[in-house]
């Protein structure tokens, strides 16, 4: 009786306009934090400074802006809308304005499962927010590599590591797949991504999936070399690839991909299927 009244309100939740246009402007907020992780990497690949890589190195460069606490209280709270639509999606599945189209089986259990861990990453992302909002903002790659270098000195805590890297790899590794097959047309509410939108999306998953799977791999190396600068995360992916051969054209191009999904926000955000 509990969960059908929970279910119920969850439905009722999600046909309210205010929350679907709360959480579509999150969307948006994704994308211009992806767009100035883009310009960092810009930043990055011709020796002008740049920062971390990374989304509290977007909320910094948000921060340092003209009017940067209030745009990032509004961050948090279009982040929050969005993380708690997809809780929403989590308790009564996929699309819960579009009854009739739910998943069934697996891929109910997969989409409810990406619901709960999207939810967790955007909430973890607004909470960044706040903090740098009241001043207290911290680099996401020194937190990372400080865990990593706790978890380094036990031998669970480096099973940990190399779960957590399979994670990140398999996470990259769908969005690559996603980004390739174009299967990011199937969150649309229009029918074919057209000459604009489809080149975004390919852009910004494979570009995107790219680094996340290199992040995954660098934790691995973290985990066997017992060096926890390795598992900074996304920072110290997208800087590897400014030490390889060719590593500015290598950066330019991360840059270019990270622009493309931070335009395929926006693009989320109008035609996104809630």
């Amino acid at each position: 009786m509990a969960d059908n009244a929970v279910h119920g309100a969850v439905q009722a939740a999600t046909h309210s306009r205010p929350f679907e246009l709360a959480a579509r402007a999150g969307y948006s907020i994704s994308g211009v934090l992806h767009l100035l992780i883009a310009y960092i990497i810009v930043r990055l690949a011709f020796g002008s400074g740049g920062g971390n890589a990374d989304q509290s190195g977007a909320l910094a460069t948000l921060a340092a802006q003209p009017g940067g606490k209030i745009a990032l209280w509004l961050t948090a709270a279009g982040l929050i809308a969005l993380a708690l639509w997809r809780v929403a999606e989590a308790v009564i599945g996929s699309h819960p304005t579009e009854p009739g189209r739910e998943h069934d089986g697996a891929y109910d259990v997969f989409d409810r499962a990406k619901s709960v861990g999207l939810a967790l990453i955007y909430a973890g992302i607004a909470l960044a927010a706040v903090r740098f909002a009241n001043g207290g903002g911290q680099s996401t790659s020194e937190q990372n590599t400080g865990l990593t270098a706790r978890l380094l000195q036990t031998g669970w805590g480096k099973g940990v590591l190399l779960i957590a890297a399979a994670v990140i790899i398999g996470v990259g590794g769908y969005h690559v797949y996603k980004g390739v097959s174009t299967k990011f047309e199937e969150d649309l509410t229009i029918s074919g991504g057209g000459p604009l939108i489809t080149p975004l999306g390919i852009a910004g998953y494979t570009a995107k999936g790219i680094v996340l799977g290199g992040a995954g791999i660098l934790l691995v190396v973290a985990t066997v070399t017992t060096d926890p600068a390795k598992g900074a995360g996304l920072d110290a992916a997208v800087k590897s690839l400014g030490e390889a051969p060719f590593g500015r054209a290598l950066l330019v191009a991360a840059a270019i991909g990270f622009a493309a999904y931070g335009a395929y926000c926006f693009v989320l955000a109008r035609f996104a299927r809630m």
